[in-house]
């Protein structure tokens, strides 16, 4: 039998916590199964070193994006959407992490939420996804998505852990949902929304080096425990891992345009 492969569709791989032994992480990687890997940038300096990452790999195969994310939102200014094309026209696939956090308030409301406009806009003219962070923000984020011209298909709620209504509205609305190792937390808030995404919209993540999941909670997380991840949605979907790993998979390569699974 074939051993199954794994796609983790958001991490900050870029990040400095894997400064001293990323080879290593991506050694760990391939031989758990993980085949691709989006990392997902903050800024455009963060989108920089994520293109380098991705211009180096082969197994498994990185990819990078290109955006602003809300606690950022205030180092927007004149330039800031010209970088982030620029990073888009060097290979960017998608424009993430953007959004609203009212959590920590890092940036002020406002100010987010025309980042996040402007953004949308961005790669609504360009016809790209968007990964989309929303924390304390459900009304707000689901109102700047429906006043933008962006695609329903082409927008993934990132990490999500919000309440039925948003889970509802996104489905109804055609977008992707992304879950993180939160939903191996036994304090996950969400778990019982896990089967009502459909099964071409679900995707898995790490958000590593964030959100270990159990056992490895508390340590840095990395992509090569996407695996835990796949499991504990095939348990809660009551079917086979390699077959939700398949699934999420092709979803992923679907969802970034990346091409058929081989």
């Amino acid at each position: 039998m074939t051993a199954p492969r794994y796609f983790d569709t958001h991490c900050h791989l870029q990040d400095e916590a894997f400064a001293e032994d990323r080879p290593a992480v991506l050694s760990r990687a391939r031989v758990a199964g993980v085949s691709e890997i989006v990392a997902i940038a903050s800024n455009p300096a963060d989108a920089a070193k994520a293109k380098v990452l991705a211009e180096g790999s082969a197994d498994p195969r990185v990819w990078f994006t290109a955006g602003l994310h809300p606690h950022e939102a205030s180092a927007w200014k004149s330039g800031t959407s010209e970088a982030i094309e620029r990073m888009l026209d060097a290979g960017a696939v998608a424009v993430g992490e953007i959004g609203l956090d009212y959590h920590y308030d890092n940036s002020p409301r406002d100010v987010q939420r025309h980042v996040f406009g402007e953004q949308l806009a961005l790669a609504s003219e360009r016809d790209l996804p968007v990964v989309i962070h929303s924390r304390d923000a459900e009304d707000d984020t689901l109102a700047v998505l429906a006043k933008s011209s962006i695609a329903p298909n082409r927008v993934v709620l990132h990490c999500f852990s919000s309440s039925r209504r948003m889970l509802d509205h996104g489905v109804e609305r055609g977008y992707y949902v992304s879950f993180s190792g939160m939903i191996t937390f036994r304090s996950f808030p969400a778990a019982d929304l896990v089967p009502r995404v459909p099964e071409n919209r679900l995707l898995a993540e790490t958000d590593a080096p964030y959100l270990a999941p159990i056992p490895h909670r508390g340590r840095r997380n990395e992509p090569s425990y996407v695996v835990e991840t796949v499991t504990a949605l095939a348990a809660l979907r009551g079917i086979d891992a390699r077959e939700l790993a398949d699934r999420t998979r092709r979803n992923g390569l679907v969802f970034y345009r990346l091409g058929e699974p081989d």
